[in-house]
């Protein structure tokens, strides 16, 4: 552990680890284990749809007037959207080429 010490605060970070690989599932999806596939489906497309309403509402004009701070919290959840999409796209890509291993081992 590494302590950092500011005015009267003492913290304790974790050891700087290697860099992680990039197609690690985001974090800010809920961990899932345990979870059913049909469940962590559920969860992804909730997370998606939060992902549309921030972009439709950005795209619209509504975040007009923000300061800084909510700017970066509006980048924060945007990120978090594409990172839900490109999680999908992997699980569906990763699914049908399953399917696809399946049916030519079957003869189809």
């Amino acid at each position: 552990m590494i302590e950092k010490t500011r005015g009267n605060v003492r913290t304790e970070l974790p050891e700087p680890s290697a860099p992680r690989a990039r197609s690690r599932a985001p974090e800010s999806l809920p961990k899932v284990s345990g979870s059913s596939f049909g469940e962590v489906l559920e969860r992804l497309g909730t997370q998606i749809d939060r992902g549309e309403a921030l972009v439709k509402r950005a795209a619209s004009g509504r975040h007009s007037g923000m300061d800084a701070g909510e700017l970066i919290a509006l980048q924060a959840g945007i990120y978090r959207y594409t990172e839900a999409v490109d999680l999908a796209a992997k699980l569906v890509d990763r699914s049908t080429s399953a399917v696809r291993t399946t049916l030519q081992g079957s003869g189809g």
